[in-house]
C-alpha cells in the first residue's frame, strides 16, 4: 500500500501519472471517493502515464463508459448511478473486462462486488486543507 498527499489536482494528475506507466492491458484501477475528490483528474493522469492526450477525458457522468486511446485503450467508467446487477450489466462493464485494455472505475464501491479480485484500489480522502487529498493506492501495482 502506498499513501500520497495531494494538494491539487497538478499533484493528484501526477500521482496516476506514475502509476499508468506501470499499468498493463487488463488492469483495473477502482477508485473509491465522495464528490469532488478528484477521481476524473487521477485519470487524467492515468490517461497520460498510459500515452494517452488526456485532453479527450472527461467525466462519464451520463454515457457511464468512456472510451480513450488508439494503441493503448483506456475505458473509463462511472458508477455512480448504479444500484444493481441489472444496471450493471447494462453499461457492458463484463464485457469490458475482457477486452484487453485497462479500465478505470469511479464509484466503485457501488460495485465492489463485481470487481475483478485483482484489481487495484485508489482510495480518495480529504486532507487537512479544502484542496488537500490522501490518495492511498493498494492492490498489485501498490
Amino acid at each position: 500500500m502506498a499513501v500520497f498527499v495531494s494538494n491539487n489536482p497538478e499533484e493528484t494528475r501526477q500521482i496516476a501519472f506514475d502509476l499508468g506507466k506501470t499499468l498493463e492491458d487488463g488492469d483495473v484501477v477502482a477508485m473509491f471517493g465522495g464528490m469532488g475528490m478528484g477521481k476524473t483528474a487521477f485519470t487524467h493522469g492515468l490517461a497520460l502515464g498510459l500515452g494517452i492526450d488526456d485532453k479527450q477525458v472527461s467525466s462519464p457522468t451520463f454515457a457511464l463508459v468512456h472510451e480513450y486511446g488508439d494503441k493503448t485503450k483506456l475505458y473509463h467508467f462511472d458508477m455512480y448511478r448504479i444500484e444493481s446487477w441489472d444496471d450493471l450489466y447494462s453499461t457492458g462493464f463484463v464485457d469490458y473486462l475482457e477486452s484487453g485494455g485497462v479500465i478505470a472505475v469511479e464509484w466503485s464501491e457501488n460495485i465492489v462486488n463485481a470487481l475483478p479480485e485483482n484489481y487495484i484500489k485508489v482510495e480518495f480522502q480529504k486532507g487537512e486543507s479544502e484542496n488537500q487529498r490522501i490518495i492511498t493506492i493498494g492492490g498489485k501495482k501498490a
